[in-house]
């Protein structure tokens, strides 16, 4: 491995960046913070950020002298290159049920929900976006509350936290900032409220990385 410190290009807001800060917190990984501002043609174009990302987004993580895009591609490398603790339960029922919960979050639920589409609905139509995103983590979470009904213990799949964990925190915090109404999902709060009383997780909350703005 190298000795070189990682270096993670992050935006305080992002889902992707924080699920990714989530598990580098729970890795015990030390890293340097590069602020991206995603609404800022000037940071996203930034040439050394360019270089190691072309689709100018974040999460971008620089580490073992490699450059790596996509957050779940992210976390496996560092499950892989990083043992313990594991984020991927060893029972391949389980090990799929994690990725079956992470990806309906990440493909199924948080496009459709994003931040640049609900801003651009709004410009084209007052208030659209916030409908459409509203409506999207409605039925994405009808499922959701389903999928832990069926497979969740203490956490998203069983007793042991995994990659399905690491992408709770953030499209709840998405969930809120639309009004979506979180009653009907006992499941979902339960494991929510647990997460939230992790360290590491409180670590890589939004409001206290170095770009949030600061009240």
């Amino acid at each position: 491995m190298s000795t070189t410190k990682p270096i993670l290009y992050s935006y305080w807001r992002s889902s992707c960046a924080w699920r990714v800060r989530i598990a580098l917190a729970l890795k015990g990984i030390e890293y340097e913070y590069r602020p991206i501002d995603l609404f800022s043609k000037t940071s996203k174009n930034n040439p050394e950020f360019v270089a190691h990302n072309p689709a100018k987004k974040v999460p971008t993580l620089l580490i073992n002298g490699l450059s790596l895009t996509e957050s779940l591609a992210i976390i496996e490398y560092l499950d892989e290159a990083y043992p313990n603790p594991p984020l991927l339960p060893k029972e391949l029922d389980k090990r799929a049920y994690a990725r079956a919960i992470s990806l309906h979050i990440v493909s199924g639920i948080q496009p459709l929900q994003a931040i640049s589409l609900h801003k651009m609905l709004n410009e084209k139509e007052p208030g659209y976006g916030d409908f459409w995103c509203k409506h999207f983590v409605t039925r994405g979470f009808e499922a959701l509350e389903k999928l832990l009904i069926k497979h969740s213990g203490t956490f998203c799949v069983g007793e042991q936290l995994s990659i399905a964990d690491l992408n709770l925190p953030s499209i709840i915090f998405n969930a809120k900032i639309y009004k979506v109404d979180m009653t009907p999902y006992p499941t979902i709060n339960r494991i929510a409220a647990t997460l939230a009383e992790i360290p590491q997780f409180q670590a890589a909350h939004p409001d206290v990385q170095p770009d949030a703005p600061k009240s």
